[in-house]
């Protein structure tokens, strides 16, 4: 095996030490030792401990996250696209891809995880069937670790608001803004993308996160949610904070207006 670019190792260091997993020496911090205790991608486990320890909404984010690690549950047949694309939207949510996927499997359990009910609706079962497999053993691991498992009722006004801003906890690095011509680009990395044709949002939200980086004949995110910008410095403000290595530009000026507004 080839080591990795001593460029990509840093970036993977910097990754850690924005999410608080290792400390400005190098050293593991008692939230990255929790972290390495999950079978999880780093940006995934930090969001899973935040629902315990800030946002109480483990339950759902149990699911964001099972969801998260198993293939894409929506089937689509060429020669039934239409149905497909219908039985799909009763699941989607405004806000984003991450709440359409706690839409479907709240569903699917409340059908008893029903595999005629997943032909019909045009999704695939042993995906749906080994996220609450996983879901299921990171219970036992948040148990272990002594998590709360409470979650606020869904009556509660932040409810969504908490769900949101507990993705972004994790996903603050890969955030993007949307420009005037319509297209999008990612902060701090400047790369210009476009939202993936199989997003359930059917408008252009000026701020989002994603969870993939897909590149084909164009450069797409996929699975987005949209945000607020305010968030950005509530949940990380050492990334956003607007000194030097900030790049000048839109994305900067805007972030600087809401500085000043909060």
């Amino acid at each position: 095996m080839d080591p990795p670019a001593p460029e990509t190792l840093m970036r993977a260091l910097e990754q850690l030490n924005y999410l608080g997993a290792l400390n400005d020496e190098g050293n593991m911090t008692s939230l990255g030792k929790r972290m390495s205790q999950m079978p999880l991608d780093p940006l995934l486990a930090k969001l899973l401990i935040s629902s315990s320890d800030t946002y109480r909404c483990v339950n759902e984010m149990l699911t964001i996250v099972a969801m998260l690690n198993v293939p894409n549950v929506f089937i689509r047949p060429r020669d039934s696209a239409e149905a497909a694309d219908r039985e799909k939207s009763k699941f989607a949510h405004h806000d984003g891809d991450h709440l359409t996927l706690l839409n479907v499997f709240n569903t699917f359990k409340a059908k008893d995880m029903n595999t005629d009910w997943c032909w019909s609706s045009f999704l695939n079962f042993r995906a749906l069937k080994s996220a609450n497999d996983i879901r299921e053993q990171l219970i036992k691991i948040m148990v272990t670790q002594k998590c709360s498992l409470e979650s606020s009722p869904t009556t509660h006004p932040d409810y969504y608001t908490n769900i949101k801003k507990c993705i972004l906890s994790g996903f603050f690095m890969q955030t993007a803004l949307m420009q005037r011509a319509g297209h999008y680009l990612t902060l701090k990395d400047d790369q210009t993308v476009v939202m993936h044709p199989s997003s359930v949002i059917d408008h252009k939200p000026e701020w989002v996160l994603y969870n993939d980086f897909v590149l084909t004949s164009r450069n797409f995110i996929r699975t987005v949610l949209e945000i607020h910008p305010e968030w950005l410095f509530e949940v990380a403000p050492e990334y956003f904070a607007l000194d030097d290595d900030f790049k000048q530009g839109e994305a900067r000026r805007k972030l600087e207006r809401v500085l000043q507004r909060i």
